[in-house]
C-alpha cells in the first residue's frame, strides 16, 4: 500500500521521463520494440513513482493495470501460455482471493448496520440494481457491440458493489459506514439480482443459464467473501479450537444454510433445465470451498492472530496484484478485440460510469440525503465489482469478449473514481465541524 507520508523517489521520474523519450523517439522511428519498451518502462516507472506521492498515489494501481494491459497488447504470448499451461486457468482462483481480501474488510457488523440507516440503504440498492443495468443495455445497444460484448456491458452493470468505492468515499469525506454497508448488502442481493437482470436484458443477446449464475456467484464471491469475514474475526487475538469454532459458529450456520438452499434448489429445479450433474457438481465445490474457509480461518488462528497489522498491509496488495495479473491475461487472449474495440469499449465506459454517478448523486438529493450520504451513494451506484463480472464471464458465460468489457470498465472506474474523490476532498459537505 502507498505512504503518503513518504517522499516520492525523484530518480524514477527522471527514469521515467527517459522512458518516455524512448518511446516517442521509437514511434517517430516506427521502432516497434523501442515503443513496447518505452511504453511500458515509463508507466511503471510512473506507478513506482506514484506510490509514494502525497496526493498522486491513489492513482498507483491504475498505472499498474495500465502497464500490465499495455505490455500485453505488445507481448500476448508472454501472457497466454507458459511451457503448454494456460495462464487464463488461474483467473478464477485470482479472482476469489480478490473476493477473499474484500470480505477481510467487512465485518458481520457491517451487514446488519443496514438496519440504523434504512432509507439510505434502500435508495442506494434501488439505484444499484436499476440504473447501472439499465444503463449498461442501453449503452451496449446505442454502440451495436457484437452480442458477447454487449452482454459483458450488462453484466458489469448488474454486479453489486465493490470495495474500491469504500476508499472513495472516504477520499471524498462521505458516509465510509454507509458505503461499507452499502457494498456488504449489494454482495448479499447479488446471488438474485444479477443473474435476474442478465436474463432479463441479456438473454435474447447470448444465453444465459441463471442456476449456474447463481451458484457460481456463491462459489466466486459470497463463499470467499465469508472466508474474508472469518479471517476478520480470528485475528483479533488467538484462540483455542473450542472458542473458534463458538466464536465462527453464527458464520459457519450461514454458509452452511446458503449451500443446503442452493442445493434443495438445484434438486427441485434443476432438473427442468437438464443441467442437474453440472449444477450438483457447483453445490460441491461450493461444500468444499466452505470447508476449506473454516481450514484457511483455522490455519489464521494459528499463525497471525495477533499480527493483524502485518495482515491488513499485505492483503490489499496480494489483492491489488490479482487485479493486475487478470487483466493482463484478459487483455493478452483479447488482444484483437481490444485493439479493435478499445476506445469505443472506453467511450462506454465513461457514459455508463459518469452517468451513474451523476444519478446516484442526484437522485440521492431528490431524497433529501445530506451531502455525505450523496456523495456515498454516487460512488455505489457507479463502481460496480468489476472482479465479481469478470470471473462471471469467464465462468458462465465462458468468454474473454465478455470478460472485456468489465476488465477495460473496473480499470475506468479507478480513474474516474480517484479524480472524483480527490475534487469532492476539498468541496465542504455542510456537515463539517465549525
Amino acid at each position: 500500500m502507498s505512504n503518503p507520508s513518504a517522499q516520492p523517489n525523484k530518480f524514477l521520474l527522471f527514469a521515467a521521463s527517459l522512458a518516455a523519450i524512448l518511446f516517442v523517439a521509437s514511434w517517430i522511428s516506427d521502432t516497434t520494440g523501442g515503443i513496447g519498451i518505452g511504453l511500458v518502462g515509463c508507466l511503471a516507472l510512473l506507478a513506482l513513482y506514484f506510490r509514494k506521492h502525497r496526493t498522486l498515489h491513489i492513482f498507483t494501481f491504475t498505472f499498474w493495470v495500465l502497464t500490465g494491459t499495455i505490455a500485453a497488447l505488445f507481448w500476448p504470448d508472454l501472457f497466454r501460455e507458459w511451457n503448454g499451461f494456460r495462464l487464463n486457468s488461474i483467473n478464477l482462483y485470482l479472482i476469489q482471493i480478490i473476493m477473499f481480501a474484500m470480505g477481510a474488510s467487512l465485518s458481520l457488523r457491517d451487514f446488519g448496520n443496514a438496519v440504523k440507516m434504512p432509507k439510505a440503504v434502500l435508495i442506494g440498492m434501488f439505484l444499484q440494481f436499476s440504473i447501472m443495468p439499465c444503463l449498461g443495455w442501453a449503452v451496449a445497444l446505442a454502440f451495436g457491440f457484437e452480442p458477447e460484448v454487449a452482454a459483458g456491458i450488462i453484466l458489469i452493470g448488474s454486479c453489486s458493489g465493490g470495495v474500491a468505492s469504500n476508499l472513495m468515499v472516504f477520499l471524498a469525506r462521505g458516509n465510509v459506514a454507509l458505503s461499507v454497508t452499502m457494498t456488504a448488502c449489494s454482495t448479499l442481493m447479488a446471488p438474485l439480482m444479477t443473474p435476474l437482470l442478465m436474463q432479463l436484458l441479456a438473454g435474447r443477446l447470448i444465453e444465459i443459464d441463471f442456476w449456474a449464475m447463481v451458484l457460481s456467484i456463491i462459489n466466486l464471491v459470497i463463499i470467499p467473501i465469508g472466508g474474508g469475514l472469518v479471517a476478520n474475526k480470528v485475528l483479533e487475538h488467538r484462540r483455542t479450537a473450542g472458542e473458534f469454532f463458538k466464536v465462527l459458529a453464527p458464520l459457519a450456520v450461514l454458509l452452511g444454510a446458503g449451500v443446503a438452499v442452493a442445493t434443495g434448489i438445484v434438486l427441485m429445479l434443476g432438473g427442468a433445465a437438464g443441467d442437474t450433474p453440472f449444477l450438483l457438481a457447483r453445490v460441491h465445490q461450493g461444500l468444499m470451498l466452505v470447508a476449506l474457509t473454516f481450514l484457511i480461518g483455522w490455519v489464521l488462528n494459528l499463525t497471525l492472530a495477533g499480527h493483524r497489522d502485518a495482515f491488513d498491509r499485505a492483503l490489499p496488495v496480494v489483492a491489488m496484484t490479482a487485479i493486475c495479473i487478470i487483466l493482463t491475461i484478459i487483455a493478452a487472449n483479447s488482444r484483437d478485440e481490444l485493439l479493435n474495440l478499445g476506445l469505443l469499449l472506453l467511450l462506454a465506459a465513461f457514459l455508463h460510469n459518469t452517468i451513474g454517478y451523476v444519478l446516484g448523486y442526484w437522485m440521492a438529493g431528490v431524497a433529501r440525503l445530506p451531502e455525505s450520504d450523496r456523495r456515498t451513494v454516487a460512488f455505489e451506484v457507479g463502481m460496480q465489482n468489476g472482479g465479481m463480472a469478470v470471473g462471471l464471464a469467464l465462468d458462465v458465460l465462458k468468454s474473454t469478449s465478455a470478460a472485456l468489457a468489465p476488465a477495460i470498465f473496473g480499470t475506468w472506474m479507478n480513474v474516474t473514481g480517484s479524480t472524483l474523490a480527490s475534487w469532492w476532498r476539498d468541496q465542504p459537505t455542510g456537515e463539517d465541524p465549525v
